[in-house]
């Protein structure tokens, strides 16, 4: 349902023009719904034997939580110095791409759903991906922003 809405506010973005209401409106629900659907899997493998899934159930959100921040945090600082992406142009702020983008995060999470017995394992798998993301952000970040503001 997530990939739908998100590729239908697109189309509509696309149709009727692109809108700060709605770009905030979309990066947000984005980086709500990743960590949102990480502490669903978190809290059912948790409960149902907390000894072996906790802790690649924190794991796996506070990945998501990097992999946000680090995202949000250099689309704040682009913005203040007025980049865009060129790779991305339609997107209303600058879109860093990753590793984990959202199509690398729902295979996971369909993974997780068909295999659940293999939760531990393909948690720590996704979140070292994404610490592989969160370490290409900030090195574009450092790279980016060497330079005094123009």
């Amino acid at each position: 349902m997530s990939r739908l809405f998100d590729g239908l506010d697109g189309a509509v973005a696309r149709i009727q023009g692109a809108s700060d209401r709605g770009g905030f409106h979309d990066i947000s629900l984005d980086f709500l719904f990743y960590p949102a659907i990480a502490l669903a899997f978190a809290l059912a493998f948790a409960l149902a034997d907390p000894a072996r899934n906790a802790l690649a159930a924190a794991v796996l959100l506070a990945a998501f939580v990097g992999t946000g921040t680090v995202f949000l945090a250099f689309a704040d600082i682009a913005a203040k110095r007025g980049l865009h992406s060129a790779a991305y142009p339609n997107k209303s702020s600058y879109f860093l791409g990753g590793l984990t983008e959202a199509t690398q995060a729902l295979a996971f999470f369909v993974a997780m759903c068909l295999w659940p017995a293999l939760f531990v394992p393909l948690a720590c798998l996704f979140a070292a991906v994404c610490t592989i993301t969160i370490a290409s952000r900030l090195a574009w970040g450092w790279r980016a922003f060497a330079l005094p503001k123009p």
